[in-house]
């Protein structure tokens, strides 16, 4: 059977003329169909797995006999290593290939998984670290998911139609994986759906063994130490400091400001960030390549709804007619919309009124920004670097993700005067989140004015 790269099928015209990276992958159309859904199945797996703890919190709750409040390191502490050690794991796959990584973090997701699941028989610190050392697995499978479908196919149509499924299934899989384990939880046992979804991570390790070709890697420059090409202390550093502002800003939701080790632990945080972009201005080969950083300030993330599919396609059909930087303007105004509608909500406002509109406005910023903030880096960084690529954007998106927790939730406590008055709590929260939204859209409208006029220059 011959053999052939998915690129070199691009119906898009600039795309013939592009020589795509790496070749092994079968011909037949199924094999490629089977390639994009394994890939893809680290995005869905990744919202998934985040809503393990959301939707049957309750139940997990009474088993640990604790409060929910109590609990909310169950979702923070997986948003928090997805978020920190993806800072490093797009290099790592650059390394020793994305193959591995992509497989390696599938079998590390299913492993914490099912020792979630075992935390039943422990407390509520092992199922916090359980969930913790998790999302480890997602670090390590997004941004080499990314890469290998950045090296898969060249800059075209086709390229934007796969990163926007790959961005499509994130709504999906929120609400899959809450549908399953509160249905699991109310049905049989909250832990079954650790169990089943650590079963369901080595499956795909198997499949991506099967469908996901290997390649030989680059041969690296030999002028540098794999030490060096690991930017081993800018990693050091940049996790340790993306970790300490983390925790301190979800820990200040528990315990709040008045604990001299919250404030603390974020002012150790933001020095030790600073000692990292110090050391990424010396280092050789940098995790943050300074020609791309001021790409990523547009990359915005948000909740799940039922339309996504449908924005996904849209967005995937326009990606091929409209700049990349209009688009994620667009994301932004959905986010903040999304938002406004939230904060504004009246006490006993009918689902359909205001909720429902909600659901169908917000998915459009996830779907349009996700694909679009991708293909920006994507498409500007070299073929070696598209790791580097992937972690950059899947960086700002899940640590966002822990990080808003920790923002609403600070916001919320204080407000809200400890649980006194939630209504009030809650209305600051969500207009926090408007803020957020509003600063996204002002930063895109910059980054479209700007690409404007170098298109024009051009």
């Amino acid at each position: 059977m011959g053999c052939e790269t998915l690129g070199s099928q691009s119906d898009d015209p600039e795309a013939k003329n592009e020589q795509p990276v790496f070749v092994g992958l079968p011909q037949s159309p199924y094999h490629e169909a089977v390639f994009v859904f394994v890939v893809c199945a680290a995005q869905l797996m990744t919202q998934a797995g985040l809503s393990l703890s959301i939707a049957p919190l309750q139940d997990i709750s009474a088993s640990f006999n604790t409060t929910t409040k109590d609990l909310s390191w169950a979702s923070a502490a997986y948003s928090l290593t997805v978020g920190s050690f993806i800072f490093v794991s797009g290099r790592l796959g650059d390394i020793y290939g994305h193959r591995l990584l992509f497989i390696v973090g599938f079998l590390w997701f299913g492993l914490w998984s099912i020792l979630g699941g075992f935390s039943v028989w422990s407390n509520q610190i092992f199922f916090d670290c359980c969930r913790a050392f998790q999302g480890i697995g997602p670090a390590l499978l997004l941004p080499n998911a990314v890469a290998i479908l950045g090296r898969a196919y060249p800059p075209g149509r086709r390229k934007g139609m796969v990163f926007c499924l790959f961005g499509a299934v994130a709504p999906g899989g929120f609400t899959l994986g809450a549908t399953f384990s509160s249905l699991l939880a109310q049905r049989v046992w909250w832990p079954w759906g650790y169990w089943i979804f650590g079963i369901t991570c080595f499956i795909f390790a198997i499949l991506g063994y099967v469908s996901i070709p290997y390649v030989r890697q680059k041969k690296p420059r030999e002028d540098l130490s794999t030490f060096e090409r690991l930017d081993t202390y800018g990693a050091i550093a940049g996790v340790s400091g993306l970790i300490l502002i983390n925790f301190a800003w979800n820990q200040a939701a528990v315990a709040g400001w008045a604990v001299p080790y919250t404030y603390a632990l974020l002012i150790v945080g933001i020095l030790i960030m600073g000692l990292f972009l110090f050391i990424e201005s010396k280092a050789a080969y940098p995790l943050l390549p300074g020609q791309y950083f001021g790409l990523l300030v547009t990359a915005k993330w948000a909740g799940a709804s039922a339309s996504g599919a449908c924005a996904a396609v849209i967005t995937g059909l326009l990606l091929g007619r409209i700049s990349a930087s209009v688009i994620m303007f667009f994301a932004m105004l959905a986010f903040s919309a999304g938002q406004a509608l939230l904060a504004s909500m009246p006490i006993g406002q009918i689902y359909w009124a205001n909720a429902f509109v909600i659901m169908l406005i917000t998915p459009w910023g996830m779907d349009m920004s996700f694909p679009s903030g991708i293909l920006i880096l994507s498409n500007a960084m070299p073929q070696e670097d598209q790791g580097v690529a992937g972690s950059l954007v899947n960086t700002v998106v899940n640590y966002s993700i822990s990080m808003g927790l920790g923002f609403a939730g600070v916001v919320e406590y204080y407000v809200g005067n400890d649980g006194e008055n939630l209504l009030q709590g809650y209305r600051a929260a969500t207009y926090t989140g408007v803020g957020l939204a509003g600063l996204g859209t002002v930063i895109a409208s910059c980054f479209m004015i700007v690409t404007w006029r170098g298109s024009r220059k051009a």
